[in-house]
C-alpha cells in the first residue's frame, strides 16, 4: 500500500488558506527515474519518491498546498490492474473531502493512456484528476518532468478543469483520457489526441480550455472500482497479413472472456480469422474489432458483417482502451448488443 508523505503541515491547513489543496499520488515512471549522467539514454524508472518530486519543484507552493502519497514506484510497463484499482479507490476516497480540490497522478508514459482511461471510467467526482509524467528522467539535461508536474498541479488547482474527466498534462498540452495516445517512443512531443483534439493547453501554469469531452466519464460513468478485486481476462491479438486463426482459439483456451483484435485498417482480419472469431463469439466470448492504425474509428457492419458474426466494433477506442472498457463491461452480465452500445457512449 502507499505510504502517505505529508508535504504541508496537515490536511486541516488546507481550509485555513485560500490556496487549493492538491494531493500528488505517485506511481513511478520516468518522471521518477534517474541515470548515471545527464546525457545517458539508459536510466532506471521509479527511483525518486514522492517527497523528492515535490521538493524538486518548490514553485508549486505558489499554486497550491500539496501533499503526496506513494502508491507504487514502478515503470509503467509494470503497471497492473491491482495498482489501477488502488488508484481509483484512493481518488474516490480523497475527492470526497471538501479540502481536497484535485488530484495529480505521476505515472510512466508507456501505459499512461490505459490508466487514464481506466480512471476516466471509475473515478466518481467532478473534481480534477490530472495525470502527468515525463519522457526524460529527472537527472537528464533539460528534463521535462519538473515543468510537467508544475503544469499538472496548476491544472488540478483550476476549477475550470472540473467536469472534464481525467486529464493528462504533458508538454504544455491538456489531453482527455478518451482521445489520448502515445505516438513516439522517445520524443518529448509523444502524446497526441488525434480523433477529437486537445482539451486545452497550459503554459507555465496558465491554462486555456477548449472543450469538454464528448463521451461519458467519471461522475457520469456507470462503472465502479468499489469492491472489485480482479477483472476478467481480455486479450489483445494483433492482426497481420496471413494472420493465423488458431491464436484466437488459444486465447479462449487460456481463459480469455473477451478478445480485442488490433485489426488491419478498419478493424479487419482475414477470412480464416473472421471465421474463428465468430466461432468464439457463438460460444459467448466477446470479440471486439479495433484497429492497429493510429487514427480513425472502426465502423460497424462496413467491411465486416458484425451483426451476423456477433462481433463488436470499437468505434473510436484503440486496442488498449477497447480492452479496458470490455474488462469493466464484463463485470456484469451483458449481451453483445449491450456491449456495443458502451463503445458508442464511452
Amino acid at each position: 500500500m502507499g505510504e502517505a508523505v505529508l508535504y504541508c503541515p496537515n490536511r486541516k491547513g488546507f481550509k485555513k488558506n485560500i490556496m487549493p489543496g492538491i494531493i500528488l499520488l505517485a506511481t513511478g515512471g520516468t518522471i521518477a527515474g534517474t541515470a548515471v549522467s545527464g546525457t545517458r539514454g539508459d536510466y532506471a524508472s521509479g527511483k525518486l519518491g514522492v517527497r523528492d518530486m515535490i521538493q524538486n519543484v518548490p514553485e508549486i507552493r505558489n499554486l497550491a498546498h500539496v501533499e503526496g502519497e506513494q502508491i507504487s514506484n514502478v515503470g509503467s510497463q509494470d503497471m497492473s490492474f491491482e495498482i489501477m484499482l488502488r488508484l481509483a479507490n484512493r481518488c474516490n476516497e480523497l475527492l470526497q473531502s471538501d479540502d481536497v480540490s484535485g488530484i495529480v497522478i505521476s505515472h510512466g508514459t508507456d501505459t499512461m493512456e490505459e490508466t487514464a482511461y481506466f480512471l476516466n471510467l471509475t473515478v466518481k467526482s467532478k473534481k480534477a484528476v490530472v495525470m502527468t509524467g515525463s519522457m526524460r528522467p529527472a537527472t537528464a539535461i533539460s528534463a521535462d518532468g519538473p515543468l510537467n508536474l508544475y503544469n499538472a498541479v496548476a491544472v488540478a488547482a483550476d476549477k475550470n478543469a472540473w467536469a472534464r474527466g481525467v486529464l493528462v498534462v504533458m508538454n504544455d498540452r491538456i489531453h482527455g483520457a478518451h482521445s489520448l495516445s502515445k505516438s513516439d517512443t522517445t520524443a518529448v512531443e509523444t502524446f497526441i489526441s488525434p480523433v477529437t483534439g486537445l482539451i486545452g493547453t497550459v503554459n507555465y501554469g496558465k491554462s486555456r480550455f477548449f472543450r469538454y469531452p464528448f463521451r461519458k466519464h467519471t461522475y457520469l460513468s456507470e462503472f465502479s472500482a468499489d469492491g472489485i478485486r480482479s477483472l476478467p481476462r481480455v486479450d489483445i491479438l494483433y492482426a497481420c497479413a496471413d494472420m493465423p486463426p488458431d491464436i484466437i482459439a488459444c486465447s479462449v483456451e487460456r481463459g480469455a472472456k473477451g478478445i480485442v483484435i488490433a485489426g488491419d485498417g478498419n478493424g479487419n482480419m482475414n477470412q480464416a480469422s473472421l471465421k474463428a472469431a465468430s466461432a468464439a463469439a457463438q460460444k459467448g466470448i466477446f470479440i471486439v474489432r479495433s484497429s492497429r492504425v493510429a487514427t480513425g474509428s472502426v465502423s460497424r457492419n462496413a467491411e465486416v458483417d458484425d451483426d451476423g458474426l456477433l462481433l463488436i466494433a470499437s468505434d473510436e477506442l484503440n486496442p488498449p482502451k477497447a480492452r479496458i472498457l470490455l474488462m469493466l463491461a464484463l463485470l456484469r452480465e451483458r449481451n453483445p448488443a449491450e456491449v456495443q452500445e458502451l463503445y458508442y457512449h464511452y
